[in-house]
């Protein structure tokens, strides 16, 4: 089994998203898919994992690498949604990759806040502040 991926360029990120098995087999087509999203757009790399089925650890190899490859180049891999099968493999020169439960998460994380000023008030009538983002699921220093 193999991967399809799929680079969707959004104002200062871009989504990549997986959908298959993430193993040593496709790690080839994998890196393909993150140079093309490294060559197009700015900002952080969300790796969308909604519909991966699962990695190997020569697919979370991978991971980690497109993780250094991007920080090269000076952008940053988050991953959404990670398989309930595994984490990525901890390596020192891989750095910090934020993990979110989910690409929602993900994206609102991203959004500029919209907090109205401390000791200002909303007018009447208005609607109070939507709530923050999810917080962040957790740090991977893969």
């Amino acid at each position: 089994m193999t991967i399809e991926w799929q680079y969707t360029a959004h104002e200062h990120l871009g989504v990549l998203s997986l959908a298959g098995y993430l193993g040593a087999e496709a790690a080839d087509r994998f890196t393909g898919a993150v140079g093309w999203a490294r060559a197009r757009g700015e900002g952080p790399v969300i790796l969308d994992l909604t519909r991966l089925l699962g990695w190997s650890a020569g697919g979370q190899l991978a991971v980690a690498q497109a993780a250094r490859l991007l920080a090269e180049n000076g952008r940053s891999l988050e991953l959404a949604a990670i398989p309930a099968d595994g984490s990525l493999v901890p390596d020192a020169t891989c750095p910090p990759v934020p993990v979110h439960a989910d690409l929602p998460g993900a994206l609102a994380a991203h959004l500029p806040s919209t907090h109205p000023e401390q000791g200002s008030e909303a007018p009447e009538g208005s609607e109070p502040p939507a709530p923050e983002a999810p917080p962040v699921a957790g740090i991977c220093n893969c």
